[in-house]
């Protein structure tokens, strides 16, 4: 045997523990995608499996009202929310005129507030005894003339206009995103062939930004679909407030997986839909040469009228709902119960902390999993386990208890058969299952993150890694790790957030007794006492601003090299 073969026999030995830890990391992923997709399959089988038959009622009573007042919130909320945040992305980044810069800043806001907190907000403000309309009897003295001059909020038309108004950045950061780094010279290609600003707009840069700009309607509409707070306050039947009053106000819940069912079958039906509206478009340089953008300067009242359409949507959709519950807030702040309100602070952030810690663990080992093993199970698997930021809150609480509760009655019969104890219910109804609920929705913006922090680390270090026998979890804890530190950190943030500001879930499988923030304010408003949650909704919306800054700042300066 030559000395050559021999070395490389020694090499293939050092790295088949390497490859088999590959395998290791494929399969622990698999089994993590197919434990979070049981929720998907025990939502189905409650449906299914249901010895009542509740379809009659529901397609005769519940499910034609509720399914046309979703398909009308999804589709009015997308379309104005698609009107408010394009037009305002390309003038921030095509143009410049004073107040452009905080405008930039400021249009991205509005995701910092919870829509059921702006819903609140807007009742309180502009309800018959509101300051609104108080003020319009009193200087007309004409009680019907405020109510025609004022529209009523708690109504289908109010919920649309409310939620396009807080949910347009996910629009405007797609479209900006994307403006950014459109190519310079395809736009001035068509001012030489005779287009105009408009015509420009219309014709090149329209176009090329479509598949963000149906991206992000598509996050719109999801965020309509999963809402609960907001929709039950304006009075709105929808498939989300359907299933929580069938489950929880009538007790079935049968009856309220049916509807889950079907609401599962438009969140796959709007998956299907955007990624059929996207088709195959792609859009990218052909050379790694950019220019800076030409910006053109505005004047007048062209600059006048630019800086209404960034400022409208920021009043509307931050401003005023902030200034009202910051009101509140400071004119009740002597009534607050300081007890319950720092118990709910409390217990948000030990639920926050912990679904942020478990998301970025469980979104480490998809994204490594995918790294070292990319087959299609592994693929698959990664990709089926992002699927949860999808669902609803009110389904994956329906999906989840039937497991727990299956669980929780093996193990208290085997406790009663062999030591006779009953351990009663012991993960239905804990902090475990809520939990769990949250990671499942929220593992996809971990996920996310650090996958794109992956992908900026070479492979060739991996290389590296395994030709000198370093196994991959050793690799992942020596090397990929501390250069992962910014992305985890921000993947850590934006889903601590998130699980702060989450209703649905959090309300239907939350312990007895136990309140967040979110729960505080939903039962506090739901008793008519908006002014005692005013300071628990300040507190959301200060830490929603965080994420919301840094995902701006990473955006607004995302054009590869550009210069000024």
């Amino acid at each position: 045997m030559s000395r050559l073969h021999a070395g490389t026999l020694a090499q293939l030995s050092a790295l088949r523990p390497v490859l088999s830890s590959a395998n290791s990391w494929a399969l622990t992923a698999i089994v993590a995608a197919m434990l979070l997709a049981l929720p998907l399959l025990a939502v189905a089988w409650i449906a299914l499996s249901a010895t009542d038959t509740i379809w009659p009622h529901l397609m005769a009573t519940v499910l034609p009202r509720a399914l046309s007042n979703t398909a009308l919130l999804l589709v009015g909320a997308g379309t104005l929310a698609l009107m408010i945040g394009t037009p305002a992305a390309w003038l921030v980044t095509m143009y410049r005129f004073p107040g452009r810069s905080l405008a930039d800043r400021m249009l991205v806001l509005p995701l910092a507030m919870p829509v059921y907190i702006v819903a609140y907000a807007y009742v309180d403000l502009l309800d018959f005894a509101g300051p609104v309309q108080t003020a319009l009897r009193a200087a007309f003295g004409n009680t019907s003339l405020a109510a025609h001059i004022i529209p009523d909020v708690r109504s289908l038309h109010g919920a649309i206009a409310l939620f396009a108004f807080v949910l347009y950045p996910y629009v405007y950061l797609s479209a900006r995103a994307t403006f950014i780094q459109q190519s310079v010279c395809a736009l001035e290609v068509a001012r030489t062939l005779g287009q105009t600003a408009g015509g420009t707009f219309w014709s090149v840069a329209l176009p090329m930004a479509r598949p963000a700009l149906i991206a992000g309607v598509a996050l719109v509409m999801m965020e309509c679909l999963n809402d609960l707070g907001a929709v039950q306050y304006l009075g709105v039947e929808t498939l989300s407030a359907s299933i929580y009053a069938t489950w929880t106000q009538r007790s079935n819940l049968p009856g309220a997986a049916q509807l889950a069912l079907v609401m599962m079958a438009l969140v796959a039906a709007l998956l299907i839909g955007e990624r059929a509206a996207r088709g195959e478009a792609a859009f990218h340089a052909t050379t790694g040469r950019y220019r800076s953008i030409p910006f053109e300067v505005l004047e007048g009242w062209r600059a006048a009228l630019a800086l209404a359409c960034v400022t409208i949507p920021v009043v509307l959709g931050f401003a005023v709902p902030f200034a009202v519950i910051v009101l509140h807030a400071g004119a009740h702040l002597n009534g607050l119960d300081w007890a319950a309100f720092a118990a709910a602070a409390r217990n948000s952030l030990v639920l926050a902390g912990l679904v942020s810690a478990a998301a970025v663990t469980l979104a480490m080992i998809f994204a490594y999993a995918a790294r070292l093993h990319r087959s299609p199970a592994t693929l698959f698997a990664v990709r089926a386990s992002a699927l949860g930021y999808a669902l609803p809150g009110t389904v994956l609480a329906i999906g989840l208890l039937a497991p727990l509760a299956a669980f929780d009655n093996a193990v208290d019969a085997w406790m009663r058969a062999q030591l006779g104890v009953s351990t009663g219910l012991v993960l239905s109804g804990s902090l475990f299952a809520v939990t769990l609920a949250l990671v499942i929705r929220f593992l996809a913006v971990a996920l996310g993150s650090i996958e794109s922090g992956l992908e900026r680390i070479s492979p060739n270090i991996d290389a590296a890694a395994k030709t000198l026998g370093t196994g991959s979890a050793s690799a992942l804890r020596r090397i990929h790790l501390p250069m992962l530190k910014p992305a985890i950190g921000a993947a850590a943030l934006l889903v601590f957030v998130d699980a702060m500001k989450e209703l649905p879930a959090t309300l239907l499988l939350r312990p007895f007794n136990f309140e967040t923030l979110a729960t505080h304010i939903y039962g506090l408003t739901a008793a008519e006492q908006f002014e005692e949650a005013a300071t628990g909704a300040v507190a959301i919306v200060v830490i929603g601003l965080i994420p919301v800054l840094m995902l701006h700042n990473a955006i607004a300066g995302g054009r590869t090299g550009s210069q000024g």
